[in-house]
């Protein structure tokens, strides 16, 4: 069981967001592609699951200090670091491996992801402001890998979108620790000293404005409107904004955020808001659903 939980199967979820090009290019029921996205998003959870091994073996101390870290396989001394370290590397190139048999750019793809988490696990977390970015192109990388393994045109608003959730989700990440270490904080994390609170506030309501909007924008884009073939995506834009605020909600009231996995997995609201949101975006694309809000050109 620890040798499985080290591999922090709840983050799998992250790596959901592989299956974005499959929704949105309308090859849902492509038997093909949903094969070759499904090989993607199996292929990510190994090796993001390798960088997690890594990234533990790497702040072995530090998560010690850790109220909740310390109780994780390795920092707890349940599983060796060694084996980890064995576990990390056959996982990597079980991942690598079956991105590069999809295609070249899937190969590519996965591969910056390898180096960019390595780098980040090794030095670049301690750099203030490029840890979060760093965390926000993980979420962007997934995106596009999804759009190569079935060879698909990557949407300039599905990466804007992905971009500023990522970067709000980031930064309340940074909150929560900071809030809940205290004056622990520096000694989990350096650059944690450079943070405050007012500051990160600020960036979050900011990304939460930015997120917000520009998801909105694209639901009306007339580009967008014609490629889905519904005008009916602007009905979601509520169903976002609640989402966003209920999130807001926990990180505030709630000191919660600290691992959005989690945060998802255990409030109902927020599963209610996945939910009801797929269940929509799904209905009005895959069958045509129109609104009469906007005027489709053929």
């Amino acid at each position: 069981m620890h040798y499985f939980l080290a591999l922090r199967p709840k983050q799998w979820i992250k790596n959901a967001f592989v299956f974005a090009a499959l929704v949105f290019s309308r090859r849902l029921t492509d038997s093909n592609a949903l094969l070759q996205s499904l090989l993607c998003f199996a292929g990510f959870c190994a090796l993001s699951s390798a960088i997690y091994l890594l990234n533990d073996i790497a702040d072995y101390e530090r998560d010690r200090h850790h109220p909740k870290k310390c109780k994780r396989p390795i920092a707890s001394g349940k599983l060796k670091r060694s084996t980890a370290g064995v576990m990390s590397a056959l996982l990597a190139v079980l991942g690598l491996g079956v991105a590069w048999w999809l295609n070249v750019a899937t190969g590519v793809t996965f591969s910056i992801y390898a180096v960019l988490n390595l780098a980040y696990s090794l030095k670049l977390k301690n750099i203030v402001l490029l840890d979060v970015f760093i965390i926000a192109l993980g979420f962007l990388l997934r995106v596009i890998s999804g759009a190569f393994a079935i060879k698909v045109a990557v949407s300039p608003w599905l990466l804007i979108c992905t971009l500023f959730i990522a970067l709000f989700i980031a930064f309340c990440k940074r909150r929560h620790e900071l809030e809940s270490l205290g004056e622990e904080a520096t000694a989990h994390r350096q650059n944690l000293a450079a943070y405050s609170l007012v500051f990160i506030d600020k960036m979050i309501s900011s990304l939460a404005a930015m997120t917000t909007m520009s998801y909105a924008l694209y639901t009306i884009d007339p580009n967008v409107v014609q490629n889905l073939g519904t005008d009916g995506l602007i009905v979601t834009v509520p169903i976002v904004l609640f989402g966003i605020f209920r999130y807001l909600y926990l990180v505030h009231q709630k000191q919660q955020g600290g691992s959005p996995t989690e945060l998802v997995l255990s409030d109902r609201s927020m599963q209610a808001v996945v939910g009801l949101y797929l269940a929509i975006t799904i209905s009005f694309i895959y069958f045509n659903l129109q609104l009469g809000l906007a005027s489709l050109s053929h």
